[in-house]
This record gives structure tokens, sequence and C-alpha cells, in this order.
């Protein structure tokens, strides 16, 4: 029987919860250091205090509790310099993407931010081009890619872009085509490490049925999805689906020193096409792990 006059002690290891008047007053102040001007963004147009102190707050409790997302391999990720991050891309909204950004900074223990290439038509978006740059994402092109790289940051691509994301339920799992290899290349001149990146719960967020390219074309939007909550839920088809997550770091591919190889179109392709086998056998491994697709 408890003594009413003992103070609660934590367990050892247990972090108490912030008062709610605490974190009101740093998210007061957070707003009058913005709206002064008094905050710093890279060249590329990073800010890492709004990434931290808002976006990855909004997104915890989905990756915590609605995908209740498990991380292995993090250990792969080097603590310091430059790795390149190659991962599949699924379910209709880059949800993916995020997830991995937020589980680099939360998971690793250098709190690494992830430089996302992202698709020209992202940047094209009123509001979402600015706030994608806001979070550290950059054109995906070579040029930003290699520049990132030399500069010591970790940069995730997708290489399947929205042949990935559009993909209908009936072909889950199943890697698409990885381009011309340009991320290959980029690694090869820089010496950086490439470590695949397997993702497993993205499909079945937003399961694609369908597909309405009118529509598509109508909203500037490389597709329109049917999925089974939209649109006929109209806003609540947003709500992605609470899938279980599994994100896999895999084991390094070294390119120290291979450099004249990024000028040699099979030596390109051959590497990307290892390292899209690596990621598609993972997925395998990581779907027999998981069981049910639903928590």
């Amino acid at each position: 029987m408890s003594n009413p006059d003992t103070e609660p002690t934590e367990s050892p290891g247990s972090v108490a919860p912030e008062p709610a008047a605490g974190k009101l007053e740093e998210l007061f102040n957070l707003l009058a250091r913005r709206m002064s001007g008094d905050y710093d963004v890279d060249e590329f147009g990073f800010d890492s205090e709004l990434t931290e102190n808002v976006t990855f707050r909004a997104l915890r409790p989905l990756y915590r509790k609605w995908f209740n997302v498990e991380v292995t391999g993090i250990e792969n990720v080097p603590n310091e310099g430059p790795a390149l991050l190659v991962g599949n891309h699924s379910g209709t909204i880059a949800l993916d993407a995020l997830m991995v950004q937020l589980a680099l900074f939360d998971e690793h223990p250098a709190e690494r931010h992830l430089r996302l290439l992202a698709a020209d038509f992202v940047f094209k978006a009123p509001l979402v081009g600015e706030y994608a740059r806001k979070m550290g994402a950059t054109l995906a092109s070579n040029a930003d890619a290699q520049r990132l790289l030399e500069v010591g940051k970790i940069v995730g691509v997708f290489p399947e872009g929205v042949k990935g994301t559009g993909k209908r339920f009936t072909d889950r799992y199943k890697l698409q085509r990885f381009g011309r290899g340009g991320f290959v290349a980029t690694a090869l001149r820089t010496g950086t490490p490439i470590i695949p990146v397997s993702i497993v719960g993205a499909e079945e967020t937003y399961p694609i049925l369908g597909n309405i390219p009118a529509l598509a074309r109508l909203f500037g939007l490389p597709y329109f999805p049917i999925t089974p909550t939209f649109p006929m839920l109209g806003p609540l088809g947003a709500v992605p689906l609470p899938s279980k997550w599994l994100i896999d770091f895999g084991e390094p591919i070294d390119t120290t020193d291979m450099a004249e190889l990024a000028d040699d179109p099979l030596e390109v392709f051959n590497l990307a096409d290892r390292v899209k086998e690596t990621i598609q056998q993972t997925l395998h491994a990581l779907l027999k792990q998981r069981g049910s697709a639903f928590q």
C-alpha cells in the first residue's frame, strides 16, 4: 500500500514530461524570435530550429504512437561526415521520407539531419516548396547533392521518385526503376558511402486503388490517387492508416578511391542495381519479420 505522504519517484532512465506551461512559454519565445527575424538558415535554406522545434515535434506522435516505428541498423550511419542514404519510396504522400528524417535525428546518437533531394514539382507548389527547403530539402540534382556531400552532410535520395509513391497497392513492395543512377555517380565522385535504407509500412498508409489523370493534370500533380478513404471521405481521407513501420539502415557500400568509375555507365548501372537488389531483399525479410500490416 502506497504512502500518500511520500513523493512518487521516477524509475531509472525515465524522463519526466515537460510541464504544459513550460512548453507554452517555449513556444511563445520561439515565435517571438522568429517574428523578429532572429534565426539562421544555411545556403540551401535549411532552418534547423524550425525543423527540430516545430516539424519534428508535430511528427513524433505519428512516428511513435500511430506507426510505432522500429529502427534497425542506425549504427551504420556515421557520426560525422557525409553519407548517401538510398531508400525505397511509396505511400502516395512522401511520409516515408519524413519518417526516415525523424528516425535519423531521434535514434542516431549524433542527432544527424537528413538533407532530402526532392522532385522539382515539390518546389513549384505554393507554401509546400518553401517549407520543404526550410526542412533541408533541395532539388534532386547531382550538383546540389555533390555540394551537400562535399561539406559532410547526410543526403537522402529516393530513386523511384513518383513511380514509387504513385504505384498501385497491387504492386506494393516491388521496387520500380531506379532511373539512370545519377546518385551512384555522385557518391563515386565524392567517395561517399552509400547506405541502402529499406522501409516497410508506408505502402499501407494510403493504398492506391486507382488514379484520375484528368484531375492530376488539373491540379498539376503527378497523379490523383483513389484510396479506400480518398476522395470518398473528403478531408478525413488525409488521415493515414495505422500501419506498422520498420526502417532498416543497411551496411554502407564503400566508394573510396572509385571516382574514376563515375563516368563509366556500366559501372554506375551495376552499382545502382546492387543497391536496388539489396533494398528489395531486405524488404522481403522485413515483411516476414513484421507479420500483420496493422497493429
